[in-house]
């Protein structure tokens, strides 16, 4: 018998694989920094007996949108944006060197520079740690530097700098916690090596590169597709059902 439902079945899980993969776009519309997920699907054999015409679907992220988002200025002297390509380094949760464009800063009690979500960012010799200072200030080429407490106004103190970095944009992918690491086969023994070509803008942010309006239009077709897969599927189960009662009548 012709197990066509599964195909149905198939590619409606698929489908909404998809969606997820552009809800989760479009959620993100508003976060600095993101880049957008690419989502696409082909079509996979059947194995075993079947007709030559079945075909199962198959959903997969192919990558990621490296297209720089729209500057927003804020005037903050702790926000900056990478300015062209590159990335800046910071230090996830497990210790691991991971690399992103969200650069609203923050120094915590314990003079650490970190990221809006908690993350230390890295420097020349790993964490950055500023002194007590009056004012922070952070150059072009990702140098910090601070007004020491007490120091005059044109007393600049060069604390560190922020390790910005540019790998192979072939070599990257986007982990499950949304940031950029290198890919298995594509790992460095050691960290990532710092670019002293790369420079940033100060008081300003990056938004993401997702377009909100082809977002939700991806999403009104994948709804269209699941519900013509549905109808693949209840076609099949009545296709069954009358199979299966004049098999009976014989």
């Amino acid at each position: 018998m012709d197990k066509s439902i599964f195909i149905g079945m198939s590619g409606a899980k698929q489908t909404m694989l998809a969606q997820q993969a552009h809800a989760n776009n479009l959620a993100n519309v508003t976060t600095t920094g993101f880049k957008r997920d690419f989502a696409q699907a082909r079509s996979m054999p059947v194995y075993g007996e079947h007709f030559p015409t079945r075909a199962y679907a198959m959903t997969e992220r192919p990558g990621t949108d490296m297209k720089s988002g729209a500057l927003i200025q804020t005037g903050r002297d702790l926000d900056i944006a990478m300015n062209g390509d590159g990335w800046m380094a910071i230090q996830n949760d497990n210790g691991e060197e991971v690399f992103t464009r969200a650069g609203s800063l923050q120094i915590d009690v314990n003079g650490l520079l970190r990221t809006s979500g908690g993350e230390m960012v890295l420097g020349n010799g790993g964490p950055v740690a500023l002194p007590p200072y009056d004012k922070v200030l952070i150059g072009a080429d990702g140098t910090i530097s601070i007004v020491p407490v007490g120091g005059a106004a044109g007393q600049l103190a060069e604390i560190d700098r922020i390790k910005l970095v540019d790998p192979p944009r072939g070599a990257l992918e986007k982990g499950q916690d949304g940031f950029m690491r290198r890919k298995p086969d594509q790992a460095l023994v050691g960290p990532e090596p710092a670019e002293a070509d790369l420079r940033i803008t100060s008081g300003f942010l990056e938004s993401s590169n997702v377009n909100a309006v082809e977002e939700m239009i991806s999403n009104l077709q994948l709804s269209r597709q699941f519900e013509m897969q549905v109808k693949i599927m209840q076609t099949a189960d009545e296709n069954s059902e009358v199979t299966a009662r004049l098999l009976q009548n014989l």
